[in-house]
């Protein structure tokens, strides 16, 4: 039974990986218990079975020793019984993996992402201090300006925000890829033509480093840009980005009684 000997390699191989490496990175991390990714472990596993075949495969002799048995029990006719629960193990084993591969999971995510925060009621940003209740854009009533100041939040734009955002404003920039989730896309209904525009302000003067504690964990790498643009220029660009996309700001709700 010389393929006994190549399969207990393969299995203190998974060993190595599964047990070995979080052992060791335990004993030089105390209290963790590092594991190796899935898809890392397949890939090492893929060159530990292949390399195993290779070294007990070289020779004749070795060919013979592991193929052998196999061999003999599908071409012998008095095993044909032996020939027939191999192959029902081999292909059962081979639909449970993939089974076990594409069947949905039900789980709940890792971590729930919020992603309208709750503004807090004022901000402090420009070394000035914002009611974001009642914060409006200083730069709507003047109506004879209007596209040209929706022209130069485009320029503001195309300086800063379009390398994550994309030029068609779709969230699909030159580094998005770089971004899970990505950046956002200003062309779905489900983003800024929900907010308001002093939330909008909000986030971008913020940026990530600005939102609130309440609901993390976060997930936003948008720096804090109250610290490269101006008020005016942030007003602007939010022009900007409701005017390409054809959305409309969301109005302030007023509640009585």
């Amino acid at each position: 039974m010389k393929f006994i000997k190549p399969l207990l390699v393969i299995l203190i191989g998974y060993l190595l990986l599964k047990v070995g490496v979080p052992l060791v990175g335990a004993k030089l991390h105390p209290g963790t218990w590092p594991v190796i990714p899935t898809s890392v472990m397949k890939m090492y596993m893929f060159f530990v079975i292949v390399g195993v075949l290779l070294m007990y495969t070289y020779s004749s002799e070795g060919y013979d020793g592991l193929i052998g048995p196999i061999a003999d029990i599908y071409g012998n006719p008095a095993k044909t019984k032996f020939a027939i629960i191999a192959m029902v193990v081999v292909g059962g084993f081979g639909s449970y993996v993939a089974y076990e591969y594409v069947k949905p999971s039900f789980e709940a995510p890792v971590e729930l992402r919020s992603v309208h925060p709750a503004p807090p009621s004022t901000v402090k940003m420009w070394n000035k201090s914002f009611n974001l209740l009642t914060l409006k854009n200083p730069l709507r009533e003047d109506k004879a300006n209007l596209a040209k100041n929706v022209e130069e939040g485009g320029v503001v734009y195309y300086k800063n925000c379009f390398y994550c955002h994309g030029d068609l404003l779709d969230g699909k920039g030159h580094f998005f890829h770089g971004f899970n989730p990505m950046p956002a896309n200003f062309q779905d209904v489900g983003t800024i033509a929900m907010l308001t525009e002093s939330f909008v302000f909000w986030r971008v003067g913020s940026g990530g480093p600005g939102l609130p504690s309440e609901g993390t964990p976060w997930a936003s790498a948008m720096p804090v840009w109250h610290n490269f643009i101006s008020e005016e220029e942030t007003w602007k660009v939010i022009m900007f980005l409701y005017d390409y996309t054809g959305h409309s700001p969301r109005a302030t709700e007023e509640h009585k009684g």
